[in-house]
Parts: C-alpha cells; sequence; structure tokens
C-alpha cells in the first residue's frame, strides 16, 4: 500500500463503490486491471469474499496473464476468520477447494513478480488435498499456511500487505479461540502473540496505520483478550477509512462495546446499515454477504438495549426480521438458515429488555416453525417471561412447555455467529424457570435456576455481540435487591460493571446503564455514600441517552415500576 488513490480508466470508470485510497501495485500493464484488483483486495480485507472475487475476475477479462488475480480468488474463495472449513457445507466446500487449487496452477504458469510468485506458492499450502473430506489435511494446511506466510513477513518486512496476510493466517489457526479469557494467556495452540507483534511492528509506520487489513485484523486480535481498549486506536483509524465497505464500518463497534462506547457503537453500525443498503440495491439480498448485514443490525439492537435506546433497538430488530426472508432461508449452499434463522426474534430480546409484556403476548409464532424453529422458541420464551410477570402463572407455565417442545425442534447446525442456538436458549430455559418459581414465590428455586443461568451465559463461547442479548445478572440482581439482598446484589452489579475481577473480561459490561443503576441504589442503601456519589455520576451521564426511564437493572422487578 503507497497511500496513493486507485485511478479508473475506461474500463473502470462509472459509478462504484468508495473504497478509499488503498492501493498494491501490480504487474500489470493494464491500469483498469490493476484498478480491479485493489478493489478485490479491499474487499477481501472488508471480508466481503464475493464482490471480492468479482473485481479480480473482472482484473483477470482485462489482463488473462495477471496470475496475482487468480491468487486473490483462491484466498478469497477460500476459509476466513468467520467462515472456518467446517463452517463449508460439503457443496460448497468441494467447489470452493476445487477452484481455490485450479486458479493457484494456473497463477503458476502466468505472470507474476517475485514477491507475487513467493505469494502464490505460500496461499497453495493452504489447500494441501484435493479432496474436500480429507478434513485433517485441510486443518494442517492452516498451520502450514501460517508458517509459509510467517516467513513471508520476515523475507519482505516492509511489505505491509504481506504483514497483513501473515497476521490474517496466523489468526486463522485458532479462529475465535485467540485468547484464554479466564487467565488473559493465549489459548491453546493460539499464535497471536506472533499475529500481534506483527500487527504492532505495521501500526507503527504510517501505511499501516492507515491499511484496512492490518486495523481490521488488529481488532480481531484485541477483542477477546484481557485488554481490549489497546485496539481503541485502531478502531479509531479505520472509522470512514473504506467509506462503502459496510463490515469495515461496523468493525470499530468490536471494541466500542466492550470499552463501554455503547453509543459509538451504535453510530458505527447505523453507518454501517447505510452502507449495506446501497450493496443490496447493486447485488442484491440473496448473498453470503447477507450474514454481515445481519451483522450489523444485530450490533445496532445489542448496543441500543445497553445504552437504554428502546426505538433504535427495535427499529433495527425488525429492519433485519424483514431481510431474512423464506427466499433468503430457503437457500441450501450454502445452508442461509442454519446461519441466519436465529437473527429474526431478536425483537423478542428487546421486548423483554424494556419490559413490554403485552406485545410479547401478542406476537404471533412463524407460519414455518421448521424453518423459523429458534424464531418459534424465542417466542415461546419470551411469552412465558410475559406471562409470568403479569402474574397469568397457568398460562405461563403452558409457554414453558412450549418453549421446551419447540427446543427439541432445533437442529444442532442452527448458529448465531459462534454460539448455538441450542446453547443460547439453554440460557432462556433458565431465566423462564426463575422467572416463573419467582412469580410462584419460591424464591430459593427461582435464584437457583437464575444462577444456572448467569453460569450458562458466562461460559458461552466467545461472541460479539455476546450470544445472550441481555447479562443475565440484570435480573438476577433486581430480584436480590427487590428480596432485600442489597450485599448480594452490589457484588453482582459491581461484577458486571467489571469494578472487580470476579469476571473475564469479554464477560463484564463497562459503564452500562443497568448496572450502574442498580449498584448505585445497592450503593445508597448500604451508606458507601462517597462510592454513590461517584457512581451517581456516571449513572447520569448514561442515562441521558436512554429513551426510558431506568428505574431498575430488569423490567422483572416489578415492585419499581409500582406494579
Amino acid at each position: 500500500m503507497d497511500g496513493a488513490q486507485s485511478s479508473d480508466g475506461p474500463d473502470a470508470a462509472g459509478p462504484y463503490y468508495d473504497l478509499g485510497r488503498y492501493h498494491r501495485g501490480v504487474d500489470t500493464p493494464s491500469p483498469d486491471a490493476q484498478v480491479w484488483f485493489d478493489r478485490g483486495l479491499v474487499w477481501a480485507y472488508a471480508f466481503n469474499h464475493e464482490e471480492a472475487i468479482r473485481c479480480f475476475e473482472r482484473a483477470l477479462h482485462l489482463d488473462p496473464d495477471l496470475s496475482i488475480a487468480r491468487w486473490g480468488i483462491a484466498y478469497a474463495v477460500g476459509p476466513n476468520y468467520n467462515k472456518a472449513w467446517e463452517a463449508f457445507d460439503p457443496v460448497d466446500l468441494a467447489d470452493s477447494l476445487g477452484r481455490a487449487r485450479a486458479e493457484l496452477e494456473l497463477a503458476a504458469g502466468g505472470r507474476a513478480s517475485a514477491v507475487e510468485r513467493d505469494l502464490i506458492g505460500a496461499l497453495a499450502e493452504r489447500f494441501p488435498t484435493d479432496d474436500p473430506t480429507d478434513s485433517d489435511a485441510l486443518e494442517v494446511g492452516h498451520s502450514v499456511y501460517a508458517d509459509a506466510m510467517s516467513l513471508l513477513q520476515q523475507r519482505y518486512p516492509d511489505d505491509i500487505d504481506i504483514a497483513a496476510l501473515a497476521a490474517d493466517a496466523l489468526l486463522n489457526v485458532t479462529a475465535w479461540a485467540l485468547w484464554d479469557s479466564r487467565t488473559g494467556d493465549p489459548a491453546p495452540g493460539s499464535r497471536v502473540v506472533e499475529a500481534k507483534r506483527i500487527l504492532d511492528g505495521a501500526l507503527a509506520t504510517p501505511a499501516g496505520r492507515q491499511h484496512p487489513g492490518v486495523l481490521h485484523l488488529y481488532i480481531h486480535a484485541m477483542e477477546m483478550s484481557a485488554a481490549p481498549q489497546d485496539a481503541l486506536p485502531a478502531a479509531d483509524l479505520l472509522r470512514g477509512l473504506v467509506p462503502d465497505a459496510g463490515h469495515l464500518r461496523h468493525m470499530p463497534s468490536h471494541i466500542d462495546v466492550l470499552c463501554g462506547n455503547y453509543h459509538d457503537s451504535v453510530v458505527a453500525n447505523q453507518a454501517a446499515v447505510q452502507v449495506d443498503r446501497r450493496f443490496v440495491e447493486r447485488e442484491g439480498p440473496l448473498n453470503f454477504y447477507s450474514l454481515y448485514r445481519a451483522h450489523n443490525l444485530h450490533f445496532v439492537v445489542y448496543s441500543a438495549m445497553f445504552e437504554g435506546n428502546s426505538a433504535v433497538a427495535l427499529q433495527a430488530a425488525d429492519e433485519l426480521a424483514a431481510q431474512l426472508t423464506p427466499e433468503l432461508l430457503a437457500i441450501e449452499s450454502p445452508p442461509m438458515a442454519d446461519w441466519l434463522e436465529a437473527f429474526v426474534p431478536l425483537r423478542v430480546h428487546v421486548l423483554v429488555r424494556f419490559g413490554r409484556w403485552q406485545e410479547l403476548i401478542d406476537t404471533p409464532l412463524p407460519e414455518d416453525r421448521d424453518l423459523y424453529c429458534t424464531t418459534a422458541a424465542t417466542i415461546h420464551y419470551g411469552r412465558g417471561v410475559a406471562f409470568a410477570a403479569t402474574g397469568r402463572l397457568a398460562e405461563a407455565r403452558a409457554e414453558r412447555e412450549a418453549f421446551t417442545a419447540a427446543y427439541e425442534r432445533i437442529p444442532d447446525s442452527r448458529y448465531l455467529f459462534n454460539n448455538t442456538s441450542r446453547d443460547i436458549l439453554a440460557v432462556a430455559d433458565q431465566m423462564l424457570t426463575g422467572e416463573i418459581d419467582y412469580r410462584e414465590g419460591r424464591f430459593d428455586a427461582a435464584f437457583a435456576a437464575l444462577e444456572r443461568a448467569i453460569e450458562l451465559d458466562d461460559t458461552l463461547p466467545y461472541d460479539e455481540p455476546w450470544g445472550w442479548m441481555q447479562p443475565t445478572r440484570h435480573a438476577y440482581g433486581a430480584l436480590l435487591l427487590e428480596q432485600g439482598h442489597v450485599e448480594r446484589a452490589a457484588q453482582v452489579y459491581a461484577a458486571d460493571l467489571g469494578l472487580d475481577p470476579t469476571l473475564s473480561r469479554s464477560c463484564q459490561h463497562p459503564g452500562n446503564v443497568w448496572s450502574l443503576h442498580g449498584y448505585h441504589e445497592c450503593l445508597t442503601r448500604l451508606g458507601r455514600d462517597a462510592e454513590a456519589v461517584i457512581v451517581g455520576r456516571q449513572l447520569e451521564l448514561a442515562a441521558a441517552r436512554a429513551d426510558v426511564p431506568i428505574v431498575a437493572s430488569c423490567a422483572c422487578r416489578l415492585e419499581a415500576f409500582g406494579r
């Protein structure tokens, strides 16, 4: 990357996305092929791999001997940080593996500079077999490719793209399992320390601080660490760097939410959503990038809930559900229902968060309860909570039974990013049980169920946003306070806010308005007045953006609402 603006030649002219100023000179006599190669690599760094492939194909159309464009296709069609080999369905796996190997074989006979030949040779290590059923060989390919890219980075220490690609290869060895959240040490087998060293070196240079891949990957390298705030400078540099790449507009929010910057997260993802709308106008909705579009709206919902902003959360949840049509979910390769259906019922979580009991009770079930199986179970959960909160316990128990039946229909293959729907809804199972037990006056049983929900919530595999939308401690602390267990509630809120070392960093929610309210009340009731003044000031600032009165950490604390 040299910081120059890619120039559009005759074939590249016309409206296209604004991808910023990224440029990597390649061995081509065609200025237009150069433009399309640049675009392809930006999209690859932005994890829009389908669009990247289209750009690389366009470059090849203009310059059929451009080997590095074939390398780009092979790179983009293969596994990535959000789509490991095991996430490919059999058809997709066979097609992708076959194409990658074919493109690299053709690349070996085309025109390429020395560094481009080295990149092509290294990438070939990622695809060591033509047998898509040989999962062991494909898994080994991750490590061998990472070794090859690490050596290339040493050979070309000043090449920022090679630094980004080497870090990417190293992170993919244990994607989404980079750090041990309990100890803060690298996870078993993780090569994140080596990747971080390379990325830190790149970020020490002007080119690295303007490189979309370096900045993107640094956020992933640090988000599940014990110090995600160390990536705030990289997140800030990435904001707006590639204006029309929705995923890159979104990425700073991975750090924002971990640092309590919930409003910044909402703003970043709303910008991403605007960009995504333009992408859909051009390319349509039936593509794998729909997963990333869903992710951005998911983040708006999650962040707005922490901010206490019900209107923004509901609008985003409704927009997301409207995108996930039966036509999209019916696509079998890749299996879109397994990837996307669990996003549909986010509105239920928003209604629970804000205590909109009648709206929950009135929420209809989907017509196709097999296709929308996570949705059906989530609706039964929400209805059950609402019936319990409104004293209609027989109906709450009926919803509990219906939830159990619906849960059993959810296949193990149904995911919400890194967590299965079944694992996420296991939390709902205990939350609903606790809610019903509490309304029946069986407080010990209720608190035991909520404690089990907390355990399940805390031990979900790392994800951002977190798999369970409303921290389980918010309900637990609220009901502890309602029963007069002030000291225990204070400990719950302090842990949730990250004010003590109880929780791993990724399970903390700094500065969230709900726990600030609960903790401030506890401190006041315990006579810890000096601390209450400090927390009260933080609460005033956090509550200023909420669009509802913050009177408890959870709407389940009915006494706080005069019920």
